[in-house]
């Protein structure tokens, strides 16, 4: 059950200039689903990527790289199968997909970027996605639609939109994202899909994602996996207006960043099993790296995650997490919620035991680390461990 999450109304979510959405049922899987997408992308479309940093990639990831520099012409996506771990045969099942999309849509194969997501060390069944692509191109799909076919363990679909109005006109942004476990992105999420009809260069289009997905996506984590296909991808269709002055070009990358934060967070309300949605934040520390030590060092704790499922404010578990990381503790203060319950290594004079559990009974919880030894910050969201999250990866395969 995703902590206060709401699946996103079709209505809500903004038709993007320049992207067709078509969704079909391949049966990579399991049979009546929604599992495959294909995303068309208008000629001249800008695109920018970043990808998992597991060494351990998934064959679609290595051709999404290879192709990424190519003027690209569609997205496809498919669940139910990671094609990782499956050597040079994942690659040549990949390719047989891209060469078989290129062929219906009149392009090159490598100016299609493939997409998987699933189990891992199980060969592609490119047969069936190849068999299912003339339906997803006859699909005339939403971006509600789009978001279903890529869930795996996920509960609640993601996605979002926003309008950004710059100073020659007012630009659609809209975004998918699927994840819920394996969540520990270096730098981005399982698979992340957002487009805009802004018109922007490719250069400042990847630079402006990686901005984004330090802020947005590099911030989550579920269970400290990082997964072998994560993948994230910036469109910018240019059938819209162009940022023209510094000031919009903020404001676009504001808006694009409010998506993508949505969407990042909506995995961590999705967690697997998740009861309990956690921020971390750690102010005035060293740096800001000094400050993400810490604060991961709390959301990967498994003995953190599960005092927050049993809603224990067990604060020696929280100081424990943060002593890991070697930071001098000597002028800290600890925070659940507004209560100060720690300050130095010991507990706040002013702390009750029950203002730590009304925190921790919340569904939303905040922990703030203040460090005192400068002025950097950095924010982590995450959740806790439930007797759930146990029994859906435990019975994944099955």
């Amino acid at each position: 059950m995703a902590v206060n999450l709401a699946a996103p109304r079709a209505e809500d979510l903004l038709s993007v200039a320049g992207v067709q959405l078509g969704v079909a049922m391949a049966g990579v899987k399991k049979a009546g689903r929604k599992d495959l997408l294909v995303m068309r992308l208008a000629p001249g479309t800008a695109l920018a990527g970043v990808f998992t940093r597991n060494t351990f990639c998934a064959a679609p990831v290595v051709l999404a790289r290879k192709h990424m520099k190519n003027d690209v012409r569609a997205l496809v996506v498919n669940t139910g199968n990671a094609n990782a771990g499956t050597g040079a045969d994942g690659i040549k099942r990949a390719l047989q997909v891209c060469e078989a999309l290129a062929g219906h849509i009149g392009c090159n194969p490598e100016e299609v970027l493939p997409f998987s997501t699933g189990v891992i060390m199980e060969p592609l069944p490119a047969e069936r996605i190849i068999a299912a692509l003339p339906k997803a191109l006859l699909a005339k799909s939403d971006w509600l639609a789009a978001a279903e076919a890529i869930m795996t363990t996920d509960t609640v679909p993601k996605a979002f939109s926003k309008k950004v109005r710059l100073s020659r006109g007012a630009v659609c942004v809209s975004g998918i994202a699927k994840g819920a476990g394996m969540i520990r992105p270096d730098m981005a999420t399982m698979l992340g899909f957002i487009a805009t009809d802004a018109r922007l260069s490719r250069a400042k289009l990847q630079a402006m994602l990686e901005r984004i997905a330090e802020r947005s996506f590099n911030c989550i984590s579920v269970d400290g996996d990082t997964s072998t296909n994560d993948s994230l991808i910036l469109a910018a269709t240019g059938a819209g207006a162009s940022p023209s002055t510094a000031r919009d070009a903020l404001k676009l990358e504001a808006g694009i960043t409010d998506v993508a934060r949505h969407l990042a967070q909506a995995i961590v309300r999705d967690g697997e099993g998740a009861t309990k949605f956690v921020t971390v934040r750690v102010e005035r520390g060293r740096s800001r790296d000094e400050c993400r030590k810490v604060a991961y060092a709390i959301a990967h704790s498994p003995l953190v995650k599960t005092a927050f499922f049993a809603s224990d404010p067990n604060l020696g578990r929280i100081l424990a997490a943060i002593g890991n990381t070697g930071v001098d503790l000597g002028k800290l203060s600890l925070y659940l919620d507004e209560f100060p319950v720690a300050t130095g290594a010991g507990r706040h004079g002013s702390y009750r035991e029950e203002q730590g559990a009304a925190a921790m009974r919340k569904p939303e919880i905040t922990v703030r680390v203040v460090l005192n030894r400068g002025s950097a910050e950095a924010t982590v969201w995450t959740c806790d461990f439930s007797y759930d999250y146990v029994k859906i990866n435990a019975e994944y395969r099955t």
